[in-house]
């Protein structure tokens, strides 16, 4: 078999797998055996799915989770042969499911599931802490720009308790007040060996959105700022540090002097 003939076999193998072979495939592909290896490989992904996003799976249940995941498979195959890092766009589905429209807040909480799947492999690197930032000359403080964590990750929720829901089903913890329905932030970061998981306000979100943009410490601070008059900046600050989110600075960490 030539090369172009293998690739159109194994792109048609492919497609046949998630019942999309164009007609004219090999005849190899309406066996039964191959059924059977299908269902297989459908299974495994819906496996990895539901792994990926246990939070996810356990407020719809099993079943729910299990049939919109089908769906979700046969339309976006994996491309890589490892499934962990499968589902990145599984919460922009969920948002267009419409026997979910009533359960609004899934696609917030596949995100933070998602959240954390990127946390957990994420590359290593050194914290920073705030007495790396006090031995720094005002003027080098003022210029440094400050790096997430490469596994930090957050995000604010503009009108759902998106965290509360996730969290309450991620630790499995016996709630210990009643849900409120108002706006929150949630950011993940892994400093050490594991996922950790922290409450924010949409003040922290913008200091770090700002960190992300490669402003300098001074304008992050007024980012945050700007986005909640009413927040403790220095609270912030310290929030973000103690929770690992920022990465150690290195020498290019400061801008010029003007």
């Amino acid at each position: 078999m030539t090369n172009i003939g293998m690739g159109r076999f194994q792109a048609d193998f492919a497609g046949a797998v998630f019942e999309q072979a164009p007609p004219g495939s090999a005849p190899c592909f309406a066996q039964p055996a191959f059924a059977v290896y299908r269902n297989t490989v459908m299974k495994g992904c819906i496996d990895a799915l539901e792994a990926n996003y246990p939070c996810v799976a356990r407020l719809v249940g099993s079943d729910w989770f299990r049939s919109v995941a089908a769906r979700f498979v046969a339309a976006n195959p994996p491309q890589d042969s490892s499934l962990f890092d499968y589902g990145e766009s599984f919460a922009d589905f969920l948002a267009g499911v419409e026997s979910a429209a009533e359960l609004d807040y899934l696609p917030g909480v596949a995100r933070l599931d998602r959240f954390w799947s990127e946390s957990h492999v994420a590359a290593d690197a050194p914290v920073l802490d705030a007495a790396q930032l006090a031995r720094l000359a005002p003027q080098d403080l003022t210029n440094c720009c400050l790096k997430p964590h490469p596994a930090a990750r957050w995000s604010w929720f503009e009108t759902q308790p998106i965290y509360s829901i996730w969290e309450r089903n991620r630790s499995n913890a016996q709630p210990q007040h009643d849900l409120l329905w108002q706006p929150e932030g949630a950011l993940l970061t892994r400093p050490h060996s594991s996922v950790l998981w922290h409450p924010v306000g949409r003040a922290d979100c913008a200091f770090l959105d700002a960190c992300a943009a490669g402003l300098s410490l001074v304008e992050a601070v007024e980012q945050a700022q700007i986005a909640d008059p009413q927040a403790d900046l220095m609270a912030t600050v310290g929030r973000v540090l103690s929770a690992g989110a920022i990465q150690a600075l290195s020498t290019s960490d400061t801008k010029d002097s003007p």
